[in-house]
């Protein structure tokens, strides 16, 4: 797993990962997180709901790109400080997420990296935000 150092990265630079969303993934996620909402897990519940089928936790699109953020860019070491996200559509059992994160601006003093975050479905933002990390510094 690469990641980047602070001095490595630059406005602009981006990466992604790509997931497909299984009756699992959600089924997992919920006992994890203990979020056990039937629109989540309850098909004959979630066909009474405005989605008409069970959706996704919006918190696992945010965990991609958390996924993102920890493995790619700016990768191993990086230290999360702040997430927003604003959820814009359900993601579905079946569906192919992928979830994007690009530096905006760079605090050097700091060490801060701003990110735009999204995640997509067939190109649609299905959730959107932005990240503030601390990105891990060259060894002196």
């Amino acid at each position: 797993m690469k990641g980047f150092f602070f001095d490595e990265l630059s406005v602009g630079q981006s990466a992604e990962m790509t997931r497909t969303v299984g009756a699992a993934d959600i089924e997992a996620f919920a006992a994890v997180s203990g979020d056990e909402n039937p629109v989540h897990l309850d098909e004959a519940y979630a066909k009474g709901t405005a989605f008409g089928e069970r959706i996704a936790h919006g918190m696992l699109s945010g965990a991609y790109i958390s996924a993102v953020l920890g493995t790619k860019l700016p990768g191993p070491g990086a230290i999360y400080l702040s997430q927003s996200l604003r959820f814009r559509r359900p993601v579905h059992i079946g569906d192919v997420v992928t979830a994007r994160v690009t530096v905006k601006a760079l605090d050097e003093r700091r060490g801060h990296v701003t990110l735009d975050t999204v995640c997509e479905v067939d190109g649609r933002a299905v959730v959107d935000g932005e990240a503030l990390v601390i990105a891990p510094r060259k060894p002196a």
